[in-house]
């Protein structure tokens, strides 16, 4: 068979990666995929760069839709990210009969729904193994290899800059502010950070996991979004202490009244293999109830291992783009006409556990007052830690930390807690609330 003809948008880290492990792997790649797999053309504003990262063989654009409609495309790569022209893109090579593949968690978070439903009405597919987790083929377990499993949850550091954050500051004592210079002067955190260090992108990404796991659509405007900007060095060390670490996740996880959908800083055990993943690494563990705990480990981001991801969508679209739609896995591992309408769970609805850190005045009572509001509100203590206030605030201080560890409750009811303690003139802080997941 010939060649399957690909056009490229895009060609920075990703793209150029995605090029160079294709001419390095090609015959290895054509004897997996029944037939080769070319790069024919590429758009980039940068000509002279795209030029000298493919070489003569490879046409150079500086316009996008004249890749989209080439009559010489089969498949469109598109890595140029955002919501904005990417998402015209997308869907011109969808109208124009062309399969994508996207590493855009982005674009498929927020307008997915809409791609998706366009890709059915013309029997085209969009692949997204690299949205999620890089090199780490969490979209084809979830979507294939875990499909005989009701999925009950899904925990993931899908994030590598908030993660290596979170590593430095635990392994240097350093506070966030110092630590995310450090993270930019690396490069493991961009120029703007926003994204990452605020949760928006492992948002989308969990969002992803949600819809594949639990047939919902993609819906990131109901998902709760909690960064790791207001962590402090002391957090991480008292969670090391009473035994635990500070990840970010991403959650997603069936519960009675909905699907849960959440991303926020959380004590997690230390005896937990997710605990220890450490730098820029990226884990997702997934509960089914069949197959049990399973972990998915690796390079969340970078040239090659992303590339890695593309290029198996490039293979899988190769094998089945001759086939009946109707007989291809569904972009959302379940058939279109039977996706649930089982709602996204308010985060005031949600039930879990919680680390709190009080700055309180050194003085009798204090810890009562506390555990009294805590009582009344029908939550329970799992532990308590009371620093001396000497150790705090050095000799002669007059405030200490008082760290407690409750069990379950409804966040509704944390909340209305929180608001009853903060207004103790004994509380000289504003309260650090931290969400406890066993993940057993």
């Amino acid at each position: 068979m010939s060649p399957i003809r690909v056009g490229l948008l895009g060609i920075g880290t990703v793209g150029s990666g995605t090029y160079n492990v294709l001419q390095r792997n090609q015959e290895e790649i054509r004897r997996r995929a029944g037939r080769g797999i070319e790069i024919t053309m590429v758009a980039d504003l940068d000509v002279a760069r795209a030029k000298a990262a493919v070489g003569a063989g490879v046409q150079v654009v500086d316009d996008a839709r004249k890749v989209v409609t080439s009559p010489d495309v089969d498949i469109v790569i598109e890595l140029i990210g955002g919501y904005g022209i990417a998402k015209q893109l997308v869907l011109e090579a969808i109208e124009a009969g062309k399969h994508v593949v996207t590493a855009n968690k982005a674009l498929l978070a927020v307008h997915g729904t809409e791609i998706f439903a366009a890709a059915h009405r013309k029997g085209v597919m969009v692949a997204f193994e690299a949205a999620v987790a890089g090199g780490i083929p969490i979209i084809k377990a979830l979507r294939e290899g875990l499909t005989a499993n009701s999925i009950q949850w899904i925990a993931g550091i899908i994030n590598g800059t908030t993660n290596f954050i979170l590593s430095e500051m635990r392994d240097k004592g350093l506070d966030f502010d110092v630590v995310l210079k450090e993270a930019q002067r690396l490069g493991y955190a961009e120029a703007d950070p926003t994204f990452d260090i605020e949760g928006v992108d492992a948002g989308h990404k969990v969002t992803l996991m949600s819809a594949i796991a639990f047939g919902i659509p993609v819906q990131f405007d109901k998902a709760y979004v909690e960064g790791i900007t207001g962590l402090a060095a002391q957090d991480i060390r008292y969670a090391e202490q009473l035994g635990y670490r500070i990840k970010l996740l991403g959650i997603t996880k069936r519960a009675a009244n909905g699907i849960e959908l959440r991303v926020h800083p959380s004590l997690v055990p230390a005896k937990r293999l997710i605990a220890n993943v450490e730098g820029a690494m990226n884990a997702v563990v997934v509960q089914g109830d069949a197959v049990g705990t399973t972990l998915y480990y690796g390079k969340g981001a970078g040239s090659e291992p992303t590339a890695s991801a593309v290029i198996a969508d490039l293979v899988d679209i190769a094998r089945l783009h001759t086939a009946d739609p109707e007989h291809r896995v569904p972009h959302l591992a379940f058939q279109p006409d039977a996706m649930s309408d089982l709602p996204v769970v308010p985060m005031s609805e949600v039930v879990t556990s919680y680390y709190l850190r009080l700055k309180v005045a050194d003085e009798a009572g204090v810890l009562a007052k506390v555990t009294g509001i805590l009582a009344s509100a029908g939550i329970s203590i799992d532990a308590v830690l009371q620093r001396e206030a000497d150790e705090v605030g050095g000799e002669g201080s007059t405030h200490t930390d008082l760290i407690i560890l409750t069990h379950e409750c409804q966040e509704a009811k944390m909340t209305g807690a929180l608001a009853q303690m903060q207004a103790l003139p004994t509380v000289l802080a504003p309260i650090t609330r931290i969400r406890k997941e066993e993940l057993a």
